[in-house]
């Protein structure tokens, strides 16, 4: 029963700091609005490990690889923790039980990222119908430009209703189906 609430809290807590880490990449990526309280929320609730992350590990080409390796530790310690707690005998474990955990931390940040593109387009979608005007719309619209901009270009509006979030939406659970779990089945079965 320990056990369990432990697996659960380890789950939670670095999930959702995996999730933080990996909006504030995307947000810092997509250029969206830094003034925005999100991005302020964001920022404040990362800044204690990614200012001295960054001072070994540095951007490179505007990429924030300090917070995107933060994500992936976060993931790769919550596959470590959740062996760990379930008495899986980690030291005792070959190259390939290595290769999994790794590969496997790398398949939930890849699919962390397709979740955060697309809850964020469904999100800009209501609110656009809702409150177009919300705080939340400038770093919504930021986060998913660079997916809607190319596909408003080719389809155009049928109705005047702009289809292109279906689009996305067909899309991103598609890449989850094609690829994101046959990876996770691969790495699942090295155990």
């Amino acid at each position: 029963m320990i056990t369990t609430a432990l697996q659960f809290l380890l789950q939670t807590i670095l999930g959702l700091f995996a999730l933080t880490a990996l909006l504030r990449f995307y947000l810092q990526l997509t250029n969206a609005p830094f003034q925005n309280p999100v991005s302020q929320l964001v920022v404040a609730l990362t800044n204690f490990i990614v200012i001295p992350t960054r001072r070994f590990i540095p951007s490179w080409r505007g990429f924030d690889l300090s917070t995107l390796l933060l994500a992936y530790a976060a993931e790769l310690l919550i596959k470590l923790g959740l062996l760990w707690l379930g008495d899986f005998p980690l030291m005792l474990a070959g190259n390939l039980i290595w290769v999994a955990i790794f590969g496997l931390a790398l398949v939930e940040v890849l699919k962390l990222s397709i979740y955060i593109f697309l809850y964020a387009t469904i999100l800009q979608a209501i609110l656009s119908w809702v409150n177009p005007y919300s705080p939340v719309a400038p770093v919504l619209d930021a986060l998913t430009r660079p997916l809607l901009k190319p596909l408003r270009k080719r389809i155009p509006l049928a109705g005047g209703f702009d289809l292109t979030p279906i689009i996305v939406f067909i899309v991103a659970q598609l890449l989850l189906l094609v690829f994101i779990s046959p990876l996770e089945i691969y790495f699942s079965r090295l155990y």
